[in-house]
């Protein structure tokens, strides 16, 4: 009889095959969250690194939208900048449409010649303390001395008595607008842009469309545009067409087309901000797409993060705060120069304004726009109130005397009859 075996050693049971492993405990298994930990850092990392990437390929898609031109080597007898008070420095940035026509049916103003020329002319003051910001357009019939400039190619470009306002893109591109208008204003430029219309109409597409008010039915087959009387939102061809055209719109003048401009160009500041774009990326990286490959920009601006950091000056002032005027101007009274016009005296108020950052008044443009209180829009009071005029009857003795800044908290209130017979004549609505 054997001794018997401690309980479980190796000769209890019976012997494992040749080949079988031994059974043992099982071992326990881990705790499910630690896999599940893993997975969420392992896909964290991956989104993050996809997110990089992406942002990384589109900072270099849009850059490598962007044309750069540095033109300052081209400018002259420049003007000083003023030292004004502020947290930051003002900016003075001139902006100018560039337009086409040797395509079959863009020439809409029936010019002759080839090439591009410039019918809108804008500059965006953008205030020390950015509390406020101003476009000023520049209507192309606006007769002026143009002064010498340098081209392209380093030739010199004689200037001209009562030159159109538009000659200067025309012979010289930007720079020589550039150079027209500091010698002309005494305002220097800080930074330019260079929209090309023909990408405009994508930047308006890439937000589906821009809203309009049409006071009557508008119909120029000849152009494309067939628009019905109301709000609606128009896009593409039309859109591009409308900003362009004259003279089927209002009363047919330059005047009527930069004031659609304006009230376009505020129509969409306002569906980007308030439209929701920016919560859309869809839509807002197509509109960035658009937009670049529209522009050519100073070096200051040349690549999407010097371009956002100009842009982020905006930021917080208020769409009522983004105020649209007309240069001050009366009609050529010269047989020779009919249905020109002439910049008045109270045209170096503005530009003495704007020199020293100080803000301006809306009795010097009886059609004021604003980005916030679009021809159509409801009528709007902004915090603050409107401007006092009951102190200052008198625009030029008011601005040009005291020299003191007024209100930066004034805005649009509703509409006396002067700024509706502009937006009446303008063909827009009131």
């Amino acid at each position: 009889m054997s001794e018997e075996q401690p309980a479980g050693s190796p000769d209890d049971g019976p012997t494992p095959r040749a080949g079988q492993a031994r059974r043992g405990r099982r071992r326990a298994r881990p705790p499910r969250r630690h896999t599940v930990a893993r997975v969420l850092v392992v896909t964290g990392l991956a989104l993050a690194m996809v997110t990089a990437l992406a942002t990384v390929w589109l900072y270099r898609d849009l850059n490598g939208n962007l044309t750069v031109t540095d033109v300052t080597g081209q400018l002259t007898d420049r003007p000083d900048e003023v030292d004004v008070e502020g947290p930051q420095e003002p900016v003075n940035i001139l902006v100018m449409g560039s337009d086409d026509r040797d395509g079959e049916g863009n020439n809409i103003d029936g010019l002759t010649g080839d090439g591009q020329r410039s019918d809108t002319t804008i500059l965006f003051h953008l205030s020390a303390d950015r509390e406020h910001a101003y476009g000023v357009s520049i209507p192309r019939d606006s007769l002026v001395t143009r002064p010498d400039c340098t081209g392209p190619d380093g030739e010199n470009i004689p200037g001209a008595e009562d030159a159109m306002w538009n000659e200067a893109f025309a012979v010289g591109g930007p720079a020589c607008t550039i150079q027209q208008f500091e010698q002309t204003t005494d305002v220097r430029i800080n930074h330019y842009v260079v929209v090309d219309f023909a990408g405009f109409k994508d930047m308006v597409d890439a937000i589906d469309g821009v809203p309009v008010c049409i006071p009557e039915d508008i119909s120029d087959p000849a152009h494309g545009i067939n628009i019905e009387a109301g709000s609606r939102e128009i896009r593409g061809d039309e859109a591009l067409n409308y900003v362009r055209a004259r003279y089927t719109l209002g009363d047919g003048s330059d005047i009527g087309r930069v004031k659609r401009q304006q009230a376009f160009i505020a129509g969409m500041a306002n569906k980007v901000v308030s439209g929701g774009v920016l919560a859309r990326p869809d839509r807002l990286v197509g509109f960035l797409r658009a937009a670049t490959k529209s522009l050519t920009v100073d070096p200051g601006m040349g690549n999407v993060v010097k371009l956002s950091k100009v842009g982020l000056g905006f930021q917080d002032i208020g769409l009522d705060n983004i105020r649209f005027i007309t240069v001050p101007f009366e009609y050529d009274s010269r047989e020779e120069f009919r249905g020109r016009i002439v910049w008045t005296e109270q045209a170096e108020t503005v530009w003495q304004r704007i020199r020293n950052d100080q803000t301006i008044s809306k009795r010097l443009d009886s059609g004021l726009l604003t980005a916030g209180n679009v021809p159509g829009s409801p009528r709007s009071t902004p915090d603050g109130g409107d401007e006092d005029e009951s102190e200052s009857p008198s625009a030029s003795e008011s601005e040009s005397e005291s020299g003191g800044p007024e209100s930066p908290g004034a805005s649009t209130a509703p509409r006396d009859e002067s700024q509706t017979a502009a937006l009446e004549a303008a063909g827009l609505c009131t």
